[in-house]
Parts: structure tokens; C-alpha cells; sequence
């Protein structure tokens, strides 16, 4: 498993990551997105609406490559910084049948960009909360 538990509990308590993908023409785009923990496949699935006619989605089927962060400051004051970074590839499924967001009455398309992590950085999340970390 590329996860440990404590990095689950922490992405499981996050709304939001950022996806990084490559244009073609070798420009970066970084957008927020919603994601969830797909527990069959062991990826990031990323879901949200018109999520196939969007840009980052033709990047991805051009050519695979993102990175994936969660992270957030859990003070400001000591500038305590939690953070997983995912790097690995990732491919555009128009119509997934084993979707982490399956059964979601959320108004996606139902097209999502499936992270295959190849490599996982995190620090600081040593004391996430898993009760409060909410569904995987």
C-alpha cells in the first residue's frame, strides 16, 4: 500500500487538493479539486462537474503526468504546516465503473482522473484526528 494510515486519516479529513497537470505544449496548470480515496483500486479519484470537457482532464489523456497535494496551516501563529504530495501518473476515465465517487448524488458528470501514486511525501500529520478525519 503507498499510503500509510496516517496519511489516509489526514486526506480523508481535507475537502480540497490541488492537481498539477502538463499541457501538452509543456505550459503547468494547477487547479483545486475535490477527490476521494479510492479503497478497491488504492488511488485518488477526482471527480467535479463538466470534469471531461475540462483542461485538465485533456491533459491528462494527452499525457498522464501530475502531482496531487493536500495540505492546509494548522497555525498560522507557528506556521505549523501539514501536507501530502503525491507524485505518479494518472489517467482521464470517461465512464469508470469502480469510481470512489459512485453512488455521490453530487451533480458530477461521472467522469473522473484516477491518480496511480508512485511515490508519497507527507509531513506533519502525525496527529491528525482519525475520528475527525470523516469517510475515505
Amino acid at each position: 500500500m503507498p499510503f500509510t494510515e496516517i496519511e489516509l486519516d489526514y486526506l480523508a479529513s481535507q475537502p480540497l487538493g490541488r492537481l498539477a497537470t502538463a499541457h501538452p505544449t509543456g505550459s503547468l496548470q494547477v487547479k483545486p479539486v475535490v477527490y476521494r480515496y479510492n479503497t478497491r483500486t488504492g488511488t485518488i479519484d477526482i471527480g467535479g462537474r463538466r470534469m471531461a470537457a475540462s483542461q485538465k482532464f485533456r491533459n491528462v489523456t494527452a499525457n498522464g503526468r501530475v502531482g496531487f497535494v493536500v495540505d492546509d496551516v494548522v497555525s498560522p501563529e507557528t506556521w505549523q504546516v501539514r501536507c501530502v504530495e503525491i507524485r505518479g501518473h494518472a489517467e482521464a476515465i470517461t465512464e469508470p465503473v469502480d469510481s470512489a465517487w459512485e453512488g455521490a448524488d453530487v451533480g458530477y458528470d461521472g467522469a473522473i482522473i484516477r491518480v496511480h501514486p508512485r511515490r508519497v511525501i507527507s509531513f506533519g500529520i502525525e496527529n491528525v484526528n482519525p475520528a475527525a478525519a470523516g469517510k475515505r
